[in-house]
């Protein structure tokens, strides 16, 4: 799992009755790059998609996450949160490091 699809899993469990253009702007990706998202998470079976319609006349989805896609954000979530603290760390020790440097 890529990093947009984890933070598109992220933001669906907290709004799920969220349009992908809003969904984009959230994640900083391109509409096609969410559209393209979305579609695989509903193939892998992370996510549903159900119609609704709103109050603007217009037809609109709301996503679910099925319990295999809770199960898979929460393993995301712990991969994910590693990888930025070692990220994080590997930036501090470089920081420290040019800090000597210019003393």
């Amino acid at each position: 799992m890529n990093e947009t699809q984890f933070k598109t899993l992220k933001e669906l469990s907290i709004e799920g009755a969220i349009s992908q253009r809003d969904l984009s702007k959230r994640i900083g990706s391109s509409l096609g790059s969410i559209n393209y998202c979305v579609k695989a998470l509903i193939d892998k079976g992370y996510v549903k998609a159900k119609r609704f319609k709103n109050s603007n006349h217009k037809m609109g989805y709301i996503y679910i996450l099925t319990p295999k896609g809770i199960n898979e954000k929460m393993k995301q979530t712990q991969f994910f949160l590693k990888k930025k603290v070692e990220e994080y760390e590997r930036l501090e020790r470089e920081i420290e490091e040019l800090q000597r440097e210019n003393m």
